[in-house]
């Protein structure tokens, strides 16, 4: 189902719908909005690199609605059903192992033997998955690299006509994407939402990180990601006349993540401050945009995987 014109801005029935016709549905989740498709339509996949110019080689993130479902599809080990009966529903993405006749297209796990699953939160993308009534492949709504989108108009503004349908639910109230984690062996592959110190108690150990880089096992492992159109330079703690500042704590910005220091606030409002960042600059001539620091810790980790990542080097995406 080819997009046509302005995307429509339908009810769960008629988006899901969209979706089992093989069309692209933007939806909200508790962290950003994704771009979802029917994860075992190939054709509906491909559909979701073309829109948004993504690398064939960076896997997809398969949303389900309970973990009954996510079971259909992978194998899991103790770890996997631990994590998954303490933090499903939620920002938790679990890299498993493909269960056969799993039936997922081979587009989704960009030919890997693995498959990274999620079942989400917002009681809007529930309620769409259990009306689809398969697994929905869904990154974030966003073109490949750029900034994702916490809001409806973010994902009409980078998408445009690329998507058939947007449900609209509002900010997105976690606002970073999900914590990816490997549970055998056991890594974690992306900071997000989920706090990897939450992680750590609930299984009792540390957790360690990923020994394979350079190596895409998981969405959001590109060095260049999350980027504005301009530069981005980190840890500024005073204004330049040719940046836009983004402030944290008791570095005040031209406009603040947190003005108080709350990192859970900071996480919310990261990428919308990018948007509104971005534009701004280029609005006023500005060559870039500095950020405040962000202090490495719980949430604060994940914030600034996504800012260094936002201020690496361009890379092709091809």
């Amino acid at each position: 189902m080819p997009a046509t014109g302005t995307p429509r801005h339908p009810g769960i029935a008629e988006a899901a719908e969209i979706l089992r016709a093989g069309g692209l549905v933007a939806f909200p989740t508790e962290t950003v909005y994704g771009l979802g498709a029917d994860a075992t339509d190939g054709r509906a996949v491909a559909r979701i690199f073309a829109a948004k110019g993504r690398p064939s080689f960076n896997p997809l993130i398969v949303h389900v609605p309970d973990a009954d479902a996510a079971r259909r599809i992978a194998v899991f080990d103790p770890v996997a059903e631990t994590l998954a009966a303490a933090f499903w529903p939620g920002p938790l993405t679990l890299v498993l192992p493909l269960r056969e006749g799993h039936g997922l297209s081979p587009l989704v796990t960009a030919g890997l033997d693995t498959v990274g699953l999620r079942v989400p939160s917002g009681e809007m993308a529930r309620a769409l998955l259990r009306s689809v009534g398969r697994p929905v492949a869904a990154p974030s709504a966003n073109p490949s690299g750029r900034i994702s989108p916490t809001r409806a108009a973010h994902v009409r503004a980078g998408l445009g006509d690329a998507v058939d349908a947007v449900l609209d639910g509002g900010p997105c109230a976690v606002g970073l994407e999900s914590t990816i984690l490997r549970t055998s062996p056991l890594a974690l592959l992306r900071a997000g939402g989920l706090a990897a110190e939450a992680i750590e108690a609930r299984l009792g150990r540390p957790l360690p990180r990923d020994e394979t880089p350079g190596r895409v096992q998981a969405p959001g492992q590109l060095a260049s990601h999350y980027a504005p159109s301009i530069p981005v330079r980190l840890d500024v703690a005073g204004h330049d006349p040719d940046a836009i500042l983004i402030g944290f704590g008791p570095v005040a910005g031209d406009v603040t993540l947190s003005a108080t220091g709350d990192l859970v606030e900071a996480a919310a409002n990261l990428f919308d401050l990018l948007h509104v960042a971005d534009a701004r600059a280029r609005a006023e001539g500005k060559a870039r945009i500095d950020m405040a620091p962000v202090p490495e810790t719980g949430l604060g980790r994940a914030i600034n995987d996504r800012l260094r990542r936002a201020a690496a080097p361009r890379i092709a995406q091809a």
